[in-house]
């Protein structure tokens, strides 16, 4: 089993939704990774919070056998986030960021992370990804997460960090963006082209597309859910049950592995939006994701 370091945000989140609303959640693209990836290996964590963080908050993730060594905190308010979901709730309107101990965020990697064998960058400023790539030494493989913004203000460095990476996990709307592609088929293999081996792309209730420059497309639905509550953090979620699924398996990844890993990030997922915030993740147990993994086979197989 392998170590994963993940660098993003550690945050406390306003969401409201047809299901209901909630003040000052905990969220964070951090958090969801930590809490979905540490099902399956050794999680490290580069963030910062303000004073307001809880210590509930911490022991979630210490319960869950996550390294927070590099978690800085400084004075300030966390990283605060208000959103609001409709329709098909594909996509939240932001009412409001603030930025807060964030703003100021400079990934420091302790020493003893440097060896780290898996990276996800997680969606932070293209430069401080690229900061995070330049202290870590040989890692086996490394993916990242963007979004529209980064690709609209910092497109030079987010295009540099491309070339560095193994995988892209980004959703439709902003793999659209980002290659001026009319759909997920055609921005899939234009993303590949930038650079990674691999890019994976997040379709929300209707899956995933996979392309990889070995093997070309993969493509399945998402496990059914009738009623979802709150998708916020799906896919951040989906990116720690990847990447905690190929850290479980031994060497190098494979595309076959990859395709496992997006079943497995699929998954966890579909249980991330069943609840408000980390509820539903942070009480997910590896049974419960092998249960619904047999289910979900009978929905995909003839």
């Amino acid at each position: 089993m392998s170590d994963i370091l993940v660098v993003g945000s550690l945050a406390y989140d306003s969401i409201e939704t047809p299901s209901g609303k909630v003040d000052r959640a905990l969220g964070g693209s951090a958090n969801y990774f930590s809490l979905a990836a540490s099902l399956f290996a050794k999680v490290r964590v580069v963030g910062v919070v303000g004073e307001d963080y809880e210590e509930a908050d911490y022991k979630l993730l210490q319960s869950r056998g996550v390294d927070l060594e590099g978690l800085e905190k400084v004075s300030g308010k966390t990283f605060h986030w208000e959103g609001k979901y409709e329709g098909d709730m594909n996509e939240a309107k932001t009412l409001r960021t603030e930025l807060n101990v964030f703003e100021h965020f400079n990934p420091k990697l302790p020493e003893s992370y440097k060896n780290s064998s898996f990276v996800f960058l997680a969606n932070i400023v293209p430069a401080l990804q690229l900061e995070v790539l330049n202290q870590v030494k040989n890692p086996q493989f490394v993916g990242m997460d963007t979004m529209n913004l980064w690709i609209d203000i910092a497109n030079a460095d987010l295009l540099k960090v491309m070339k560095k990476v193994d995988v892209v996990l980004i959703n439709e709307t902003e793999a659209e963006m980002l290659t001026g592609a009319g759909n997920a088929i055609e921005a899939a293999a234009k993303i590949v082209e930038l650079g990674p081996k691999a890019v994976v792309i997040k379709r929300g209730e209707y899956g995933f597309i996979m392309f990889s420059k070995e093997e070309g497309y993969f493509v399945l639905p998402a496990f059914p859910i009738s009623k979802v509550t709150d998708p916020t953090g799906a896919g951040d979620t989906f990116a720690g049950g990847f990447f905690g699924y190929l850290a479980s398996r031994p060497g190098k990844p494979t595309v076959k592995d990859m395709k496992q890993a997006c079943i497995h990030g699929s998954i966890l997922a579909s249980h991330t939006i069943q609840d408000f915030s980390v509820k539903a993740l942070a009480k997910t147990t590896l049974a419960d994701l092998e249960k619904r993994l047999a289910e979900y086979k009978k929905v995909i197989t003839v």
